[in-house]
């Protein structure tokens, strides 16, 4: 392996940088790790993706598809990511989701302590259902209780009791005097008793 990559390339790699340079590799995801291993392989193997294979040990599709973006400036974006997962229940359900935001905001209130910006509301995903029922929607429209406990969440609305501020008491304080004080009457007594 070493004498391919002394005699291959132009510049010469030691096996350890060899081993970083794997290591960096195996730190990134998509498009980054395929351009770097573009930019390796241009830099050390004279732009071939089978003697970058051969070298680093690097998947030589992911090398050619990372020369191609590198060549064109069109980056490739898989299926996977593109189009996977599912979408959230007020991506489906926009109408819902509007009715469902209109019925938490009736019943929410303000953190009290103005800390956060979270509302607290005295509604539960079983009680946002049930509103949501009433106005008309069908059951498929509506998710199911957790579901809608996270939508709440998501929304910003945090299922919690509806707190008033409580006001601080008003302590009296007490005051402490220090010894000096008692010390300078003492001798003033002393005083006042020898004369």
């Amino acid at each position: 392996m070493d004498t391919l990559v002394s005699t291959a390339s132009t510049k010469s790699l030691i096996p350890s940088q060899i081993e970083d340079l794997r290591l960096a590799a195996s730190k990134m995801d998509g498009v980054e790790r395929r351009s770097f291993q573009a930019e390796m392989a241009l830099k050390y193997c004279e732009g071939s993706a089978r003697l970058a294979e051969t070298v680093f040990g690097w998947g030589r599709q992911n090398i050619e598809v990372g020369l191609a973006e590198k060549r064109t400036g069109i980056i490739c974006v898989g299926l996977q990511s593109a189009f996977s997962g599912a979408k959230r229940w007020e991506e489906k359900q926009p109408e819902v989701a509007c009715s469902l935001r209109q019925i938490a905001e009736s019943h929410s209130q303000q953190d009290p302590t103005f800390k956060t910006s979270l509302a607290y509301t005295r509604l539960t995903a079983a009680s946002a259902l049930e509103q949501l029922k009433e106005q008309g929607f069908s059951q498929s429209q509506l998710p199911s209780p957790s579901t809608m406990a996270q939508v709440l969440n998501r929304m910003g609305y945090r299922l919690r009791k509806v707190v008033k501020a409580k006001p601080q008491k008003k302590l009296h304080k007490q005051m402490t005097f220090s010894t000096t004080s008692k010390t300078l009457t003492s001798k003033r007594q002393a005083l006042k008793s020898s004369e």
